[in-house]
């Protein structure tokens, strides 16, 4: 470590962001499936239903304390009451979220009916389209990180220029950050941003939008009425309690977990060091590989262990929430270099890669094999100046890189993080 403790940082940074293999895994499915316990994909009814009812339970309580009690706290106090509650019933709103989702992947009960019925409730309380988004993301788990097939995060191109020029700088990358923490949800449910081409209008409520077949219309049709359901009850609040309190009491609480579920989707599948596939190269388990676990701290168990095991999430879908953190750790020795995992400060994280994700370009060797586009050679140079704690025998060449750096269209990222590809 050099005297100013730097290497280290810089060590760590630099494995973070190590590129993740692409060649095909030495191991297979089954391989992974033999030591994973088989315990771990059995489902218990008993031990979903405690996680279900010890979420409903956790969300009438803060909102029976916030009606109660914020109002009579002086005026002072409530401006700090009502965002803590806003922040505590959102993190529990999107883990009760994440149980819906769980029920979409026949993971809740042995009983396809119980699983369908929890998720349509579940998904329908927080406006979400219960079977329609089942189905947009079960095309999802078919076929992640293909460029072409995937549903959804898919990663621009060079050649559009709104996103590689217009939005690739300070104020684009603010924009485009505040955009999808705020409405990037109700912006995928009702226009498709963010999700597949389908050559045409992509509505998840819209029963003949291209996202669906045949056969899931008439799920789609009843996943509408949970909504209009609920927005009904919702109008009722209004009428009962008044606009004002509906919104902070309910309002708001949706608002967060729509941003936390956005702020959890994205860091699942957007990093610098995961690569993205054409149809010449891409196949199941390598997309299913491409995907990175991710720390929340306290809101890990609020979430149901959902954001740190997404990558044993993509492998085994019906494992339950109360086994992944067992089946993860027993594959990881498999994994080896397969696993992705960063524990990066999720801020830090999702400024890092709002900035450093904007497109793709193919690897100059691997055919069919796409990576974020790496940092200018004047920003890796400057790294290693600093990696290798030599600030003060380099700082003219440092200086030289800076002038350099600032003339060119990319300045703002001189100290941003990218891939190494060593």
């Amino acid at each position: 470590m050099g005297a100013d403790g730097q290497m280290n940082i810089f060590t760590t940074e630099k494995n973070i962001l190590k590129r993740v293999p692409v060649s095909k895994p030495p191991f297979g499915i089954a391989d992974l499936k033999k030591a994973i316990p088989p315990h771990c994909f059995k489902r218990s009814l008993i031990r979903s239903f405690g996680s279900f009812f010890r979420d409903l339970i956790t969300i009438y309580t803060f909102y029976y304390l916030a009606s109660t009690y914020i109002p009579l706290l002086p005026p002072t106090l409530s401006y700090a009451a009502w965002p803590l509650y806003w922040f505590a019933q959102g993190s529990i709103l999107t883990g009760f979220w994440i149980l819906g989702h769980e029920c979409g992947h026949h993971a809740f009960s042995n009983y396809q009916w119980v699983d369908d019925a929890v998720g349509f409730f579940i998904h329908s309380v927080c406006l979400t389209p219960y079977f329609s988004f089942k189905y947009s993301h079960r095309s999802h788990h078919a076929h992640t990180n293909s460029i072409e097939y995937d549903e959804v995060y898919i990663p621009k191109r060079k050649s559009d220029t709104f996103y590689t020029e217009f939005l690739n700088n300070g104020p684009g990358n603010v924009f485009t950050l505040i955009l999808r923490i705020t409405l990037g949800l109700p912006l995928y449910l009702i226009f498709n941003i963010y999700g597949r081409d389908y050559n045409g209008f992509a509505n998840h409520f819209l029963p003949q939008s291209g996202i669906f077949n045949d056969r899931e219309r008439g799920h789609v049709v009843l996943s509408d009425v949970g909504i209009a359901a609920v927005l009904y009850v919702l109008y009722q609040l209004v009428m009962r309690q008044g606009l004002k309190s509906t919104i902070f009491l309910q309002g708001v609480p949706l608002f967060v977990m729509s941003g936390f579920f956005i702020i959890l989707t994205y860091l699942n599948h957007t990093h610098p060091a995961i690569a993205h596939y054409d149809s010449t190269e891409w196949d199941w388990l390598r997309g299913a590989l491409s995907t990175i676990d991710r720390d929340f701290g306290i809101l890990n168990r609020v979430f149901h262990n959902a954001n740190h095991t997404h990558g044993i999430h993509h492998l085994f879908p019906t494992i339950p929430h109360y086994h992944v953190i067992e089946a993860r750790e027993a594959v990881k020795p498999i994994l080896g270099d397969y696993y992705m995992y960063d524990d990066t400060p999720i801020l830090k994280a999702l400024w890092r890669d709002t900035k450093e994700c904007i497109y793709v370009e193919p690897d100059e060797e691997k055919k069919g094999v796409y990576w974020v586009k790496e940092r200018t050679d004047a920003s890796r140079a400057t790294s290693r100046l600093f990696h290798n704690g030599k600030k003060r025998e380099n700082s003219e060449r440092f200086f030289r890189l800076l002038l350099k750096a600032s003339n060119s269209s990319r300045s703002s990222q001189l100290f941003s993080c990218s891939p190494y590809n060593k």
